[in-house]
């Protein structure tokens, strides 16, 4: 590994206070932040204004903020993520952790559609595959993306449609359906029994991307033969978890 230039780490370390607070500083408060001297400071300010990196404050001497260079740094980055490619490596990480069936999925429509799964290496697991769609209000990844929806797009998605059963299990009825949303929106976690599958449950968390606009969820699915609700408790944390790290790939800094 090269030597790191110290220049350029301090300037990477002036533009990465910026990420923090209301995004504006002065030269005074970099100078304390980051205990360097004062010309240091000035110049390498001056650099990154010149360059657009960073730029003044309007109507306010002396303060600055990020300039249009970092965003298109930053856009630049964000159209490089692939969800599923991103979803894939998360799901990986998840699966080698509990050892159970891990999906990421999208809402289209009243659907889900499957755009990562890692298998558990157990003989028993559940079925299914990448691509694969299935009824959003029979499935916790489903559940958890039409919980995530504003009021007025979940009621048109959801007005006149039928809610077909998969199990008997399933939720048909629109009212139950949601008031159970209402509950998953509280929570912040989506559960279901037997409602896609009769032989298994699922718990998901939402995945948002980097302007907190909830894109997908992780779920873990188990076969019933090993789910419990002390099981539940522990999988809900780790789909949290999971759906946190995929958020955090996709840009999303946390509620503001």
């Amino acid at each position: 590994m090269g030597r790191l230039v110290p220049a350029v780490t301090r300037a990477l370390d002036i533009l990465e206070l910026f990420l923090e607070g209301d995004g504006t500083l002065t030269a005074p408060e970099v100078i304390r932040r980051l205990q360097l001297p004062r010309t240091t400071v000035h110049e390498l300010l001056t650099t990154l204004a010149a360059r657009s990196y960073l730029a003044p404050v309007p109507a306010q001497p002396g303060r600055y903020r990020l300039g249009v260079r970092a965003y298109q740094l930053g856009s630049r980055y964000a159209e490089q993520l692939d969800l599923a490619a991103e979803g894939r490596q998360v799901a990986r990480e998840i699966a080698q952790t509990c050892d159970e069936t891990v999906h990421v999925a999208i809402l289209e429509d009243t659907d889900v559609i499957y755009i990562a799964k890692v298998d558990s290496t157990h003989a028993v697991r559940m079925v299914s595959a990448a691509g694969r769609r299935l009824p959003a209000h029979c499935t916790s990844v489903g559940k958890m993306l039409l919980a995530s929806l504003p009021e007025a797009e979940l009621e048109a998605r959801v007005a006149e449609h039928d809610f077909v059963a998969m199990t008997p299990a399933s939720v048909t009825d629109p009212v139950a359906l949601r008031a159970e949303l209402a509950r998953i929106r509280e929570r912040g976690i989506a559960v279901e029994h037997r409602e896609s599958n009769p032989d298994v449950s699922c718990v998901a968390a939402p995945v948002r991307d980097s302007a907190g606009r909830v894109v997908a969820a992780l779920s873990i699915s188990v076969p019933m033969i090993r789910w419990s609700d002390e099981r539940e408790e522990e999988l809900a944390r780790l789909a949290a978890k999971g759906a946190g790290a995929l958020s955090v790939r996709l840009g999303y800094r946390g509620q503001k």
